[in-house]
């Protein structure tokens, strides 16, 4: 009897842990259940369909053309909340600028084989539906500015300039002194070392790790105010209702976006970035920034200071006194726009 009992409670626990392991199917965008379509969408080289927004001038007249990349939790309509006061600059610079659901994200069809590289690919294939030419401009924030190293690495032949903006970094990457991305990870708070160690060596637990209740998972993906600066807490104060925090980002399920990011973010890539070359050579034709504050709690400033030493030919750009979210401060992001558009910032 007690071995039967034992027969059962394991299989019991197996069937627990299989359930608790792996996640529940996303609600794909215009399936039974799933979201609604709204959003137009190009469909990609694997059947994918990809969402985006525009804004700004028409690509007919646009002097400049950028594809703007979304951060964590966000969305195509990041784009929108970033440049709303800053109108005046776009008419006057003549730009046309496109943002799209990171896959997974909003009404863009998840990518379970989701990589840099295909995310890249992803760009340059919106680009090409959108007719913007041989060379256009991308711009990406926190993830989002993450991803833009894929971009540089994989497409560079495609880009007239590049802005990272609060770039997440991978504290794995193998360029990084041991010591210093050591001491930088260990700026964050427990929960998130454990959530990034989890993505990183057992990506496989980390549905498990985010969805569990014993211990605290993801601060930043709770939103808790310690993830942010002072300046950070005033602008999400100040932007109670936009697009800053979007509930329609995760609306196919949260394995497939905030999950995902994690486990790209954090995993192994196949490149280093501070092995990147200077896509534009000593031509003068384009240029690439990098933006961060020093107040940063998210992505800690050590680290980019770093990249910037070992990649003198990026612009680095340090804000004193800004935290995470400073390029939603109007003039921030129109100083970010003119740096990378006019060559004589």
């Amino acid at each position: 009897m007690l071995r039967e009992v034992v027969v059962v409670l394991l299989v019991g626990l197996v069937a627990w842990a299989y359930q608790a392991c792996y996640p529940p199917p996303p609600k794909i965008c215009g399936t039974l259940g799933g979201p609604a379509i709204t959003a137009p969408r190009i469909k990609l080289r694997d059947g994918r369909h990809l969402a985006y927004s525009e804004t700004g001038v028409s690509k007919q007249t646009a002097k400049y053309k950028i594809i703007y990349i979304h951060g964590f939790s966000s969305s195509r309509h990041a784009i929108s909340t970033l440049t709303n006061n800053s109108q005046g600059l776009i008419e006057e610079l003549g730009l046309y600028l496109v943002s799209f659901d990171r896959p997974g994200y909003g009404e863009s069809d998840p990518d379970s084989k989701r990589t840099p590289k295909s995310l890249a690919l992803d760009v340059e294939e919106l680009a090409d539906h959108l007719g913007l030419g041989s060379k256009f401009y991308v711009m990406g924030f926190s993830m989002g500015g993450q991803a833009v190293w894929g971009v540089l690495n994989y497409i560079p032949h495609r880009l007239a300039g590049a802005a990272l903006i609060a770039p997440v970094v991978n504290y794995w990457w193998p360029g990084f002194p041991a010591n210093l991305s050591k001491e930088a990870y260990y700026m964050q708070l427990p929960q998130d070392q454990w959530t990034l160690r989890i993505s990183h060596y057992t990506p496989c637990l980390t549905y498990l790790w985010n969805t569990q209740k014993l211990f605290p998972a993801s601060a930043v993906a709770a939103r808790k105010p310690q993830v942010y600066s002072q300046q950070d807490l005033h602008i999400l104060s100040l932007a109670a209702g936009t697009q800053i925090i979007n509930a329609e980002a995760t609306q196919q399920g949260e394995f497939e976006s905030l999950h995902r990011d994690l486990m790209i973010g954090f995993g192994s890539w196949e490149f280093d970035p501070m092995d990147l070359q200077n896509p534009f050579g000593n031509n003068n034709e384009g240029s690439v920034h990098l933006w961060h504050g020093d107040e940063d709690k998210m992505v800690p400033v050590t680290l980019q200071r770093y990249i910037a030493q070992k990649l003198p030919w990026i612009h680095y750009h340090e804000l004193p006194g800004a935290g995470h979210l400073f390029p939603y401060i109007p003039f921030r992001i129109e100083a970010v726009l003119k740096a990378l558009l006019l060559r004589d910032n």
